[in-house]
């Protein structure tokens, strides 16, 4: 009898420790540099989190090896709810990229919910001979062998696009890559390269202001943002069924008390619908997750399914890190 009384006051004790969260600030990984479009969307659900979550929010910027770095610093990180996680689709194909990861995506974390998916666009540099995606298509083959491909790096978004649009056009280009999106834009505004894919969070300022040649969306329907409406899409474009969309999750480290996971889903959850995350975001071409995937269970499935779609692509293209 006394036994049971000892574990019944402790399970009371840890769930008024894990009721009083959160105590201190929080902190959100972001597995990518500074000024990243990674960067730009934790940033602003940060804000919008600030308040239904109860605490201070602080973005920490651990990058490097295409996101496994930082995911690994959470993944063993203490459970305790003050060591989050905002990384993407790399989530899901780090796996097939890394042969040595130091964490198992589907046994490592608590999944806590999706924020949004983001659109990508194809883009090229300023002096870049060509005005629409036709005459790029037509340049491209005058160039074969020529043509540069930025992207932020082995596993970055703006990677696994342009894998995927190298082999819908069947043609090789030389890609060059760097440490991050900031510095892969650079060099494209410089004309150092040729052309990126990259996520509409980092390009949409570019198009607008006329400093990037757009030639079309990665979706399958037109984006209704303003800036990007008129341009069309790869699968309107010729490139049937050519559908690449970036999406971001929140994790927590495997073994977060349950109390603590679902007030951060709560919280999350209320932060979506602040009206100037909303703003952001629809300004940036995101689109805000409003559907099952925003519970864990649904979310860890969805990354699961992504898993098995990007893996054979990914080896398929024999491109993968020790």
């Amino acid at each position: 009898m006394k036994k049971f009384m000892l574990a019944g006051l402790a399970t009371v004790a840890a769930g008024a420790v894990w009721a009083e969260y959160p105590e201190k600030p929080v902190n959100i990984v972001v597995p990518f540099s500074a000024g990243g479009p990674t960067d730009k969307v934790a940033r602003d659900l940060a804000e919008a989190l600030r308040k239904p979550l109860g605490a201070t929010i602080v973005i920490e910027n651990v990058g490097g090896a295409g996101g496994t770095l930082g995911a690994t610093k959470v993944a063993k990180a203490a459970p305790d709810g003050y060591t989050l996680l905002l990384h993407h689709i790399s989530m899901a194909t780090s796996p097939a990229l890394y042969r040595n990861m130091q964490y198992k995506t589907l046994d490592d974390f608590e999944y806590l919910g999706m924020v949004n998916e983001v659109p990508m666009t194809l883009i090229g540099k300023p002096g870049l001979p060509a005005n629409n995606y036709a005459e790029l298509t037509k340049w491209l083959e005058a160039n074969k062998g020529k043509v540069n491909l930025a992207n932020a790096g082995l596993g970055a978004a703006s990677h696994l696009c342009g894998l995927l649009f190298q082999s819908a056009i069947k043609l090789d280009m030389t890609t060059v890559p760097y440490k991050g999106t900031g510095p892969a834009m650079t060099d494209l505004l410089g004309g150092q390269v040729d052309i990126m894919c990259d996520q509409t969070t980092n390009t949409t300022s570019q198009i607008e202001s006329g400093k990037v040649k757009a030639f079309a969306v990665t979706t399958t329907k037109r984006l209704s943002t303003p800036a990007l409406s008129k341009l069309p899409t790869l699968d309107e474009s010729g490139l049937k069924g050519f559908n690449v969309s970036i999406w971001h999750g929140v994790y927590a480290p495997k073994g977060t008390p349950k109390a603590i996971v679902d007030k951060i889903n709560a919280a999350l959850k209320t932060a979506l619908k602040d009206p100037e995350f909303i703003k952001r975001q629809e300004a940036l071409g995101a689109v805000i997750i409003t559907d099952g995937r925003l519970n864990g269970a649904e979310h860890k499935k969805f990354v699961e399914a992504e898993i098995n779609k990007w893996g054979p692509v990914i080896k398929a293209a024999g491109q993968y890190a020790d």
